[in-house]
């Protein structure tokens, strides 16, 4: 009673007046100790105690886990193995798998997949989703559907905490057409409106980018959850429609669901993306002063990129001053980004310097300085940026951009004509960039390699990756109207900034 009332001191004090503890005892104090992050008070007790049993290592293991302590978790879970009166079972093997995927470590995640196996554990859709969730959360997509593909064969009806499991992780790795295929399934079961499965799906669509296929679901749902509401928002804001992001959540507040610190995040970022500067102020005050909510980093760093971006440095700076928290690598970057577009040089520095203590080895901060002292004509600047980068043997990765057609995935540098279909998709860019241009449009190229002729710089921004990537993508689609498949590749680059 004392250790669920959270009075540990309590149940300690009758704990150690008992004459006689018997194995309940014990691991009620162990678990009560594990559950409020007292590990090292857990783990004295665990140690002290003459006899284990599964509770026992479980409450342990489990412990460490939800406390951010994956690595002592699975060294007390291959102690257990080694435990010759001790077994295996659902609860223990799972946290071992979620300490594995908290590494991140795939070869301990098989050892343990083995165990499962020789220990027939692998009849158990809780085990069978964490472990889904392993592969997924590794990369390893397509073994981790096979996976979830070969407990649906056995028999095994998936439950919510299984669904939501795949569709998250597909949502992840833009897994979109994985994903589709678990929204059959679900529809062929006929599955609950109301559940997890149906958020997980709004929140794939959305992260996928089919904003159009997760309102649906969402419609479907009568009484939207709150992951629901702000998947669709965020879909919104980040597939260039922020003004309906925007009206969504005016809707969400009508509906009396309360908003958290996630639907704010997809709130500024629309602003950010619709240029309402003022907007986006009233919001972010509104988070603290109408919702009672804490203002984290993220909308910290939401704020300082919208007003940045507007040049709006003093209101920036000033927010900067009074954060009670210390300002992260994403603020900064989003300041400097701002900097670079208006050409503040003083606050560029500022910004810079702070990335450079936080990260120093990321070339993105390097090259961004020195595209803006470039683009000021310090050409002695730009040379020590660059020299600091050759001392610090920082080197720039080229960006590369990729689209999956048909479960293929397609990979583009800039420039890229390796592609089977590379003159293709150059004959398209081609058209295209000479109609834009009858049109009127003009490149900006105030940031592409200084060092080379305006003509060079045009030809790399007209053959960014992601252009290749989107102008592929176009072509693999079958025939439709030109003007309307113009019209929707300008929509594109526009979005991934590429134009």
């Amino acid at each position: 009673m004392s250790v669920k009332c959270g009075s540990l001191g309590d149940a300690q004090k009758v704990f150690d007046e008992m004459g006689e503890r018997d194995l309940c005892s014990w691991n009620t104090m162990i678990s009560g100790y594990a559950k409020m992050g007292k590990l090292e008070e857990a783990r004295k007790l665990f140690d002290e105690m003459p006899e284990r049993d599964n509770f026992s290592w479980t409450a342990m293991i489990s412990g460490y886990v939800h406390h951010a302590q994956p690595r002592e978790a699975l060294e007390l879970y291959r102690m257990m193995l080694r435990h010759e009166n001790s077994k295996s079972n659902k609860f223990t093997v799972t946290s071992a798998l979620a300490a594995s995927a908290a590494i991140p470590n795939l070869r301990v995640g098989k050892e343990i997949h083995g165990n499962i196996m020789r220990i027939g554990l692998d009849s158990d859709e809780v085990v069978w989703s964490v472990l889904s969730d392993i592969y997924f959360e590794d990369g390893r997509r397509e073994e981790g559907f096979d996976l979830f593909s070969e407990l649906t064969r056995s028999g095994i009806r998936p439950n919510d905490f299984t669904f939501a499991g795949v569709l998250n992780a597909c949502a992840d790795h833009a897994a979109e057409n994985l994903g589709k295929q678990v929204h059959g399934y679900l529809t062929r079961i006929g599955f609950d409106p109301f559940s997890f499965a149906a958020s997980a799906l709004v929140h794939m669509y959305s992260k996928c980018g089919n904003v159009e296929n997760s309102k649906r679901v969402f419609n479907g749902k009568t009484r939207p959850d709150l992951v629901s509401w702000t998947s669709l928002i965020v879909g919104y804001a980040q597939n260039g429609q922020p003004n309906e992001a925007l009206k969504l959540f005016e809707l969400l507040l009508k509906s009396g669901t309360q908003p958290d610190h996630i639907t704010f995040v997809g709130v500024l970022s629309a602003c950010t993306h619709a240029g309402l500067v003022d907007k986006g102020l009233e919001y972010f005050h509104s988070i603290k002063e109408k919702h009672g909510l804490r203002h984290t980093a993220d909308h910290y760093a939401c704020i300082i990129d919208l007003l940045a971006r507007a040049g709006r440095f003093g209101e920036a700076e000033n927010i900067i001053n009074k954060m009670p928290m210390k300002p992260d690598k994403f603020l900064w970057a989003s300041l400097l980004g701002g900097c670079r577009i208006h050409g503040n040089l003083e606050l560029a520095k500022r910004a810079a310097e702070a990335l450079f203590e936080i990260e120093p080895e990321n070339p993105a901060t390097y090259v961004t300085l020195a595209n803006i002292y470039a683009t000021a004509g310090m050409w002695g600047e730009v040379a020590k940026v660059r020299k600091a980068m050759d001392d610090k043997r920082v080197v720039k990765k080229p960006g590369l951009s990729w689209i999956e057609i048909k479960r293929e995935v397609h990979v583009f540098l800039v420039g890229d004509k390796s592609h089977p279909k590379s003159h293709e998709i150059h004959n398209f860019l081609g058209e295209l960039s000479k109609r834009m241009k009858e049109e009127g449009y003009i490149p900006d190229t105030n940031f592409v390699l200084h060092d080379v002729e305006e003509e060079q710089k045009e030809q790399n921004l007209s053959y960014h990756s992601e252009k290749l990537a989107v102008a592929f993508g176009i072509i693999s689609t079958p025939p439709r109207n030109d003007n309307q498949g113009f019209q929707e590749f300008k929509n594109l680059c526009r979005l991934s900034h590429c134009y």
